[in-house]
């Protein structure tokens, strides 16, 4: 399959994921799809058209969904179950800790609309608890690509060649520009689990993951200029995390920002911090994200920039970092 051709400039990461997904359908027989009323906002209705025998609604019963993904997955079916994120992360949990998590079980949950995407609809629609969520659990993977190119390739990867419960942490909104133009021209492959250098740099470390990488990008872009050469980690894979990547970064750098459109606790900051407490070589990292507060009723960029989830916060971090100013 070439997976560059199903991606179109401009795609966000649902779109990606559902082309991925229906050409997936042809390949491998064992895959169904499930959904809670929201085949066509998850982008399931892809393959539910090429596929309706092997598509399944559930209704507004999210936790009963994941429990029968769980028996499908025990029948050597290859379930994939989409929904939003908040209710995805939050109404299924204990199914997921102990039908899924607890059994091993080969279940792939995909988050929509996760993050800010959906920062208009309120706190109740804003998902930003989830990578904290089911991080708690063992034997859950967490991905989170930074454009659709990395969505498509990650979507072909968690689905026909890793075996165990995913969960899939898909954008809305459309991604950076320039930084799909970096991921189509380097054509990058995505490997589970190892973080992405897209900048090399020795001064300072910028780490995010998501659709907040562009911010991290154009951070560096402007820290070059400023003569602060920045290094720039895609860590698109949130558990387990690459902790090489991580220690080796302490160990060639004066200090680590982590960049992500979660809650600072629970989240990729806190699993990079972990792992810097344990390096060799110590240092400092600074988390930038949702301030462990519940947000406004507004943009995604204007959550940011309230935040400080923005590019020119990370500069003055960088700054103070690079400087000994903390």
């Amino acid at each position: 399959m070439n997976i560059k051709e199903k991606v179109e400039t401009g795609m966000n990461g649902r779109d990606a994921y559902g082309n991925i997904l229906a050409e997936l359908g042809d390949i491998n027989e064992d895959i169904v799809v499930l959904s809670a009323d929201a085949l066509s906002s998850t982008r399931g209705n892809i393959f539910g058209n090429k596929y309706p025998e092997r598509t399944f609604n559930f209704g507004i019963a999210e936790a009963n969904m994941v429990a029968a993904a769980a028996g499908m997955a025990l029948a050597n079916k290859i379930p994939v179950v989409g929904a939003y994120g908040f209710l995805l992360s939050m109404r299924t949990c204990e199914m997921v800790r102990t039908d899924l998590c607890y059994t091993g079980l080969n279940v792939k949950l995909v988050a929509t609309a996760t993050g800010l995407a959906m920062g208009p609809a309120g706190s109740t629609h804003q998902c930003l608890e989830d990578i904290a969520i089911m991080r708690s659990f063992p034997e859950m993977t967490i991905v989170s690509p930074a454009s659709a190119l990395e969505t498509a390739k990650a979507t072909y990867e968690i689905i026909q060649n890793y075996e165990g419960p995913v969960y899939f942490r898909l954008e809305r909104n459309v991604f950076f520009e320039d930084v799909e133009k970096i991921f189509f021209e380097n054509n990058y492959d995505f490997e589970l689990g190892k973080g992405l250098t897209i900048k090399e740099g020795n001064d300072i470390t910028l780490i995010a993951t998501g659709r907040v990488l562009g911010l991290a990008i154009r951070a560096a872009n402007k820290l070059e200029e400023m003569g602060i050469d920045a290094r720039v980690i895609n860590m698109h894979t949130i558990k387990p995390l690459d902790k090489d990547i991580v220690e080796k970064a302490a160990g060639e750098t004066a200090g680590i920002i982590t960049v992500e459109e979660h809650n600072i606790i629970g989240g990729l900051g806190e699993a990079v911090s972990s792992t810097v407490s344990e390096c060799r070589k110590p240092v400092r990292v600074k988390r930038l994200g949702i301030q462990d507060q519940f947000c406004a009723v507004a943009t995604a960029e204007e959550i940011w920039e309230n935040q400080g989830i923005t590019v020119d916060n990370i500069i003055r971090n960088a700054e103070k970092i690079v400087k000994g100013g903390y």
